[in-house]
């Protein structure tokens, strides 16, 4: 499948290699609908990415198993959005183990780098980031999990929720309050192992696109102070740093949905006999998918703008959310259209448009709402 906009100048020959390489194990490797076992299905798709060396994209550092020392933003972006393409458990299976880990790869001691990332990036080992609580979404520094020094180790307790990977992962990279300094100051970053004692899966969230999800809580759990994460206190600022490595793939995951929404709106308007004539024959039909066609490549450019400056090492606080903010609004747009040109059939259980639906909503939410993205984009503007 030949896409057009990797002949755009944000790509060098090895993305457009990675591009062709990836959509041809895709479509051999990747089924479109998902199983009844979630769970099982997910640590799957970790092992045949980690097999295939797919993985080896979302970590830093080439002696621990990384495509390369440092993260290439353009390739997380390819790999989302052709993940997206085919499959919306895949994408998310690989996503997690970049965002999962990354806060170690950007900034763990070369003990934890070499403890954790090669079995991250061979697919062996499943990752988490938990930072989200019950009454601390958006606002981070409202999180109320606390982590009390004792001896040699960090004793925590509290509760994280919406937290992916939740119930499968291996071990959890959790933000407490050590309380260095009020507010965001004083919130640290540590490794969890999913077996300490004192940590459980308090509950299995259901959601509407299925995928491991689950609220944890933390009783005395106590981690030893080499699974730290930085310097006490410098929990929000990894945590942003991790965020901002893998915002603008959340974007490219969008635009891979809204991609195959389009291709099966083209589809079905090509094949659907309506009123003597195919459905594409009927002027609204093709202002639909004129409209549908604009969003998707202008969500394209925003995305590819962002990674590829974020390549070139420029702050890309705003151009982020921006890609972010239009991919996610623009991709439900788009999908709904494809709904709508699928009639009935469009919400029919089974059907890609109907899983695309359920699966686009939560990116509008997760990695800081829309509503946050209008924020940061304004407040930028006004500096």
């Amino acid at each position: 499948m030949h896409l057009k906009h990797l002949d755009w100048p944000f790509f060098e020959p090895r993305h457009r290699e990675l591009a062709q390489q990836l959509d041809a194990w895709c479509a051999e490797h990747l089924p479109s609908a998902h199983s009844h076992d979630v769970d099982a299905e997910c640590v799957g798709l970790v092992k045949a990415l980690g097999e295939a060396g797919w993985l080896r994209h979302a970590i830093a550092g080439q002696a621990l198993g990384g495509s390369a020392e440092v993260i290439d933003t353009r390739a997380i972006c390819i790999l989302r959005e052709t993940l997206a393409r085919y499959n919306g458990l895949a994408d998310f299976a690989f996503a997690m183990q970049g965002l999962g880990s990354g806060a170690i790869s950007l900034a763990g001691t070369a003990a934890q780098r070499q403890r954790y990332l090669p079995a991250v990036a061979e697919g062996k080992a499943l990752a988490a980031f938990a930072l989200s609580e019950p009454d601390a979404g958006s606002d981070v520094a409202a999180l109320q999990c606390s982590a009390a020094s004792d001896g040699d180790s960090y004793v925590l307790n509290g509760e994280k929720t919406w937290i992916s990977n939740g119930g499968i992962a291996d071990f959890y990279i959790v933000f407490a309050r050590t309380c260095e300094q009020p507010g965001s100051r004083g919130i640290s970053a540590f490794i969890v192992d999913a077996d300490l004692p004192g940590f459980e899966i308090a509950e299995r969230i259901q959601v509407i696109a299925p995928h491991p999800l689950a609220r944890l809580r933390f009783n005395h759990c106590r981690v030893a102070k080499s699974q730290m994460i930085g310097a006490p206190g410098e929990g929000f600022k990894v945590a942003m740093r991790t965020l901002d490595v893998f915002r603008t793939s959340v974007a490219a995951a969008a635009l891979g949905f809204a991609r195959r929404a389009l291709q099966e709106g083209l589809q079905q308007a090509k094949s659907r006999q309506m009123f003597g004539a195919t459905l594409a024959e009927l002027p609204l039909t093709q202002a639909k998918l004129a409209d549908m066609a604009c969003t998707v490549d202008s969500s394209a450019l925003l995305v590819y703008r962002a990674a590829w400056q974020r390549d070139q090492g420029q702050v890309v606080t705003r151009e982020a959310a921006m890609a972010k903010l239009m991919a996610t609004e623009g991709a439900q747009r788009v999908i709904d259209a494809a709904v709508q040109l699928f009639g009935g059939r469009g919400v029919q259980s089974g059907e890609m448009v109907e899983s695309l639906y359920r699966e686009i909503r939560a990116l509008r939410i997760y990695e800081g709402a829309s509503e946050v993205q209008q924020l940061i984009i304004g407040r930028d503007l006004l500096k």
